[in-house]
C-alpha cells in the first residue's frame, strides 16, 4: 500500500513497514488509494503498538496508517510525537520546541510546523540551506537529491529498508536540510529522535 513516508515527506508504497505509525488525517478512499496527502495540520508520530490495539490498515472512514524507518525520518518529513500514545516523549519534544522557538501551544507548533514542511502555493517540501557543521545530529539532508541522515559525523544515506553508503561529514560542506527549521531547534535543544542504526 501506498503509506510509508520519506524524509522528503512523501508517501510511496514499498515492502518496508520501519519502526513507528503514524497519521496526517484521512488519506484515503474506500479503495485503499491515497486521495490526499494531509487533512490535518497536526502530523504525528505513534507507537506500532499500544494498549492492545488493533487496527486495520487503511480501514474506511478512519485515519491513515503511514509508516517510518525510524522518528529522524518522520522528524524530517514534518511529523512530531504523539501526545496520547507517545506521552514522554511529546512532553519532551514540546519543550525542547519551545526552548528553540519560544513558547507556544501544540496547535500553534503544528501551524508553524506546517508552515515549515510545504509550500502553500506548490505544496512543495520546504528546506532552507546550511552548512553541516550547524546542524545536530539526527537531521536529515539532501546531498545530490539523495536524503542523508547526520549522525555523529556520518551521512547516511536513506532508504525504505534502512542506512547505508557512508560519507564523512564536511562542517564546511554546505546541504539542503530537510528537517523542518524549528525541529532543527528542538533538536538541538536536546531532544534525540531515535535513529535505526
Amino acid at each position: 500500500m501506498q503509506n510509508r513516508v520519506t524524509p522528503f515527506g512523501e508517501i510511496v508504497a514499498v515492502p518496508e513497514r520501519g519502526m513507528w505509525t503514524g497519521n496526517r488525517g484521512i488519506l484515503h478512499d474506500h479503495q485503499r488509494r491515497l486521495r490526499r496527502r494531509w487533512t490535518t495540520q497536526a502530523w504525528i508520530i505513534c507507537q506500532l503498538e499500544f494498549k492492545g490495539c488493533q487496527r486495520e490498515v487503511m480501514s474506511p472512514g478512519t485515519w491513515t496508517e503511514l509508516f517510518f524507518l525510524d522518528e529522524a525520518t518522520a522528524l524530517a518529513a514534518g511529523h512530531r510525537p504523539c501526545g496520547e500514545c507517545r506521552r514522554a516523549d511529546y512532553v519532551r519534544f514540546k519543550a525542547c520546541w519551545i526552548a528553540a522557538n519560544g513558547a507556544a501551544t501544540i496547535h500553534e507548533i503544528d501551524r508553524r510546523l506546517h508552515r515549515e514542511r510545504v509550500e502553500s502555493r506548490t505544496r512543495r517540501k520546504v528546506t532552507y540551506e546550511a552548512l553541516i557543521g550547524s546542524l545536530p545530529d539526527g537531521v536529515f539532508v539532501a546531498v545530490d537529491g539523495v536524503a542523508r541522515l547526520l549522525w555523529q559525523g556520518v551521512l547516511w544515506r536513506w532508504s525504505a529498508g534502512g542506512y547505508d553508503d557512508p560519507l564523512p561529514a564536511q562542517a564546511d560542506q554546505g546541504v539542503t536540510v530537510l528537517t523542518p527549521r524549528s525541529t532543527v531547534g528542538a533538536i538541538r535543544a536536546g531532544y534525540v529522535p531515535q535513529v535505526s542504526l
